[in-house]
């Protein structure tokens, strides 16, 4: 299992532990990665997704996953995320 967000691609970055002599060792800063089920408002159903903390925050402040999907670049969104992407693209055309 990656530690990639699936909403904003949030991945690990790569640091340094330094210590009280100042000595460096490589380490890395992981991203708080949830499992979580969005509902969609759209597809009337809850989605299984791991994203960040972050992420969690910015779709209850965009209004929800549809919204929040509808903004979102595909290059960001994971395989899982841009197939229910469209899956709401494709709902609302219909309504």
């Amino acid at each position: 299992m990656s530690r990639v967000c699936e909403l904003t691609g949030k991945g690990p970055m790569v640091g340094n532990n330094v210590s009280h002599a100042n000595n460096k060792t490589k380490r890395r800063f992981l991203p708080n990665l949830n499992d979580v089920t969005l509902q969609s408002e759209t597809l009337g159903r809850g989605i299984k997704l791991r994203i960040s903390a972050a992420a969690l925050r910015t779709v209850d402040h965009r209004g929800g996953l549809d919204k929040f999907l509808a903004k979102a670049k595909d290059t960001e969104l994971s395989a899982t995320a841009l197939k229910v992407k469209k899956e709401i693209a494709k709902a609302q055309a219909e309504a």
